[in-house]
């Protein structure tokens, strides 16, 4: 099973099943939140940058709780896969990194 998802830059996200099992292993409070991690990358409310070329897509949950998805994307092969994801509520600490893209305010 693998699913997609298009990140800010119109680049299509994979989440494969190997990467499904890492997740909900390593953060078990994740199971059942599976099409909420292909949300973030999809509409994130910020976008940062990680390390090592990685994104950081966050997606606010509440006030004080966000979904943090971590993935790489590839512009010249149009593609890219997510690394892992967890809730975190450390998003003061998350924005002081650069953001590189934001949701308008509406």
């Amino acid at each position: 099973m693998t699913n997609i998802a298009l990140s800010v830059n119109d680049i299509p996200i994979r989440l494969t099943s190997e990467r499904w099992r890492h997740i909900v292993e390593n953060h078990d409070d994740m199971a059942g939140y599976y099409y909420d991690v292909l949300e973030a990358v999809a509409n994130p409310t910020w976008v940062l940058e990680g390390d090592e070329d990685e994104l950081w897509a966050i997606k606010l949950v509440s006030k004080r709780k966000a979904f943090l998805v971590i993935y790489k994307e590839s512009k010249e092969l149009n593609e890219g896969f997510i690394i892992t994801a967890f809730i975190t509520t450390k998003i003061r600490k998350l924005l002081k990194r650069r953001i590189i893209w934001q949701q308008p305010q509406q």
